[in-house]
Formats: C-alpha cells, sequence, structure tokens
C-alpha cells in the first residue's frame, strides 16, 4: 500500500512539474505606423500548464493614451512575423493606458491553446478604452510559444 501512494504521489509531483516552463522575455521594436514614437520595451511570456500569463513594459509612447496589445498567427504578407499582417488572437486582449511619461505596463492571460501557434505579438494605439485598434501596431516582437 505504502508503494503505491509513493508512486502515485510521485507521478502527481513530476506531472505538475511538467506543466511549468520558463518564462520568455523578448524585446519590443518600432513598427511604421509608430511614426514619431521612440518605443521600446520588453515583453515577458510565462506558461503555466494551460494558461500563458503575459506582461509588458513600454516606454515612448504617447502619455494618457490608450493602447492595445495581443497576440498574432503567421501571415502571408512577409516571411517576418511582425509584417505578416496575421490574424490577431483577440482571446489574448490586453488594454491599458500610458502614463503622462508614455510608459505602458500590461498584463493579462490566455488560453495556451489560443495562442501557441502565435508568432508575434503587437501593441496598437487604441481608439477608446475598450481597445479597439486605431493603427497598425506602433511596437512588436516575434515569440515561440
Amino acid at each position: 500500500m505504502k508503494k503505491t501512494l509513493l508512486v502515485s504521489a510521485m507521478s502527481l509531483a513530476l506531472g505538475s512539474c511538467a506543466m511549468m516552463y520558463a518564462p520568455m522575455t523578448y524585446t519590443l521594436a518600432k513598427q511604421p505606423a509608430g511614426g514619431a514614437l521612440n518605443s521600446s520595451g520588453n515583453v515577458t511570456v510565462k506558461r503555466d500548464g494551460m494558461t500563458v500569463m503575459t506582461s509588458a513594459m513600454v516606454s515612448g509612447l504617447a502619455p494618457n493614451t490608450y493602447y492595445v496589445a495581443h497576440y498574432h498567427n503567421q501571415g502571408t504578407a512577409s516571411t517576418d512575423p511582425c509584417s505578416s499582417g496575421g490574424a490577431p488572437i483577440m482571446s489574448s486582449k490586453i488594454v491599458g493606458r500610458s502614463d503622462a511619461m508614455g510608459m505602458l505596463m500590461l498584463s493579462g492571460s490566455a488560453a495556451a491553446g489560443d495562442v501557441m501557434n502565435a508568432t508575434y505579438f503587437n501593441i496598437h494605439t487604441a481608439s477608446d478604452a475598450a481597445g479597439t485598434p486605431a493603427d497598425a501596431g506602433v511596437s512588436c516582437t516575434t515569440v515561440k510559444m
């Protein structure tokens, strides 16, 4: 009986370890729609079981402005993911507002199954607090899940 419980406990422990992944950090680059903005920052992606948690810190944006970020699937317009025009994955949408200095901090989560095929993460200026994209993207980074 003790061996059965020990084997069961070890299986459970090993199974839960397999669900944790090391966080990945990516550097955002300015996109053409960013115009005069000099945005820069990082995106950290952490997968924990069936959830992908995303946080971003970006500077050089317009002050007191709404932004929306989300993952995208690879498009066909280019082999460069950020220029490919891929479909947005709206379940990964994160909306935030920059501060008076143009600094933006975002965090959110999405189902891992929704974003597993994503090839890039980008940030758009939003036309409203709901996060309606107002441009093709001001900052972007390629990602691998």
